[in-house]
């Protein structure tokens, strides 16, 4: 029997619980910004409902801003969370790097507190995300792919924070990580020139993961925590070490 996301609908008011089944897969972060609704068609299929009954239920979803219907196109996720910031204070992070320190002090404390709920509460689903993007990781790590392993590595942490069924987290760090896809603090290829290999980067990334496949909290906590200060100790080490080629440069330009 094939599995479907939609549930069948055997309530008194069909569109409210048509409504309100939507609704609750937009609060979890089933469905995203910007993600496709299935067709009319098919999300009475799938919930057993009449298609007037579903139009009905989208119009009520697009008045409330929730979903954008474009004819000819179909119902899309309204764009929800918006930008962790305006562009105006991201150009200004951007040209003052001590902001850097406040962003990892932020994922190290929401994403080592993501990755012990996720210990407790990750399902058997949430475990399978989490294997396919570490063989995603163990791959692109394999190729020396620079990209891909960017790729990869912002969807781990955001299957970490997914797992944690936690509302609030995902919607948050999902802006957050937006950020870091812009490289607005710093590139992995960084992150690989000081590491050398890649090799630190992907043994954090398994001992987080194995310890949420393992259930225990207290060690996805400090396995996320540590990995992010691993970051903070690259990124301050980089400054040290550009700042010790700055002076030498310049001692050698007065000989």
């Amino acid at each position: 029997m094939q599995t479907t996301v939609f549930e069948h609908v055997d309530h008194t008011s069909i569109v409210d619980t048509i409504v309100t089944q939507i609704e609750t897969f937009i609060l979890n972060g089933v469905l995203r910004d910007g993600g496709r609704l299935p067709s009319e068609r098919d999300l009475a299929e799938q919930m057993g409902v009449s298609r007037p009954k579903v139009r009905e239920a989208l119009k009520q979803l697009e008045d409330s801003g929730l979903i954008n219907v474009r004819h000819g196109e179909g119902a899309f996720i309204a764009p929800l969370v918006g930008s962790a910031m305006s562009p105006a204070l991201i150009n200004l992070y951007s040209r003052h790097q001590e902001a850097f320190g406040s962003y990892l002090e932020f994922r190290a404390a929401q994403e080592s507190f993501a990755a012990g709920l996720a210990a407790t509460r990750a399902t058997k689903s949430d475990k399978e995300i989490l294997s396919r993007v570490m063989d995603q990781l163990e791959a692109a790590h394999s190729a020396n792919d620079m990209q891909a392993s960017q790729d990869a590595d912002i969807a781990f942490h955001s299957a970490v924070i997914d797992a944690s069924h936690n509302s609030l987290l995902v919607h948050t760090m999902s802006s957050i990580y937006a950020l870091t896809k812009q490289n607005l603090f710093y590139h992995r290829s960084f992150l690989r020139s000081i590491d050398g290999t890649g090799d630190q980067l992907h043994a954090q990334h398994r001992e987080i993961f194995e310890a949420i496949h393992s259930g225990i909290p207290e060690r996805a906590s400090k396995a996320a925590r540590d990995h992010i200060e691993f970051v903070q100790w690259s990124y301050l080490e980089e400054q040290s070490r550009a700042q010790r080629e700055q002076v030498s440069n310049r001692r050698l330009a007065l000989l």
